[in-house]
């Protein structure tokens, strides 16, 4: 039996979602781990920042493609929809599945 595509695109948005946890929560204890290993070491510089920010706009671009990216797959074919819609009138074309607009036929 073959999924739907609906299901094999919330499937996909899931393990995104998924993946997405699993980095934060190696960026956490790695980023506390280091944090240690500095504030213990060298408590007057604190080196482990500049990893931690680093990291953390990976983390912050990973985290936007795996929440928003669905929603800007599916504003993305609605704007396709939108502009084909547009074509097929400028052409004088009835879209497919729906009736001839100027009447004819």
């Amino acid at each position: 039996m073959e999924k739907s595509e609906a299901y094999q695109i919330a499937e996909k948005r899931v393990a995104a979602k998924l993946a997405f946890g699993l980095h934060l929560a190696v960026y956490l204890v790695v980023n506390g781990f280091l944090a240690a290993i500095n504030l213990t070491t060298s408590p007057g510089y604190w080196w482990f920042l500049w990893p931690l920010a680093g990291w953390g706009i990976g983390l912050a671009i990973h985290g936007v493609s795996a929440f928003l990216a669905g929603d800007a797959a599916r504003f993305r074919r609605r704007l396709v929809e939108e502009e084909l819609q547009r074509e097929l009138a400028q052409r004088g074309e009835a879209p497919e599945g729906s009736e001839n607009p100027t009447g004819a036929g």
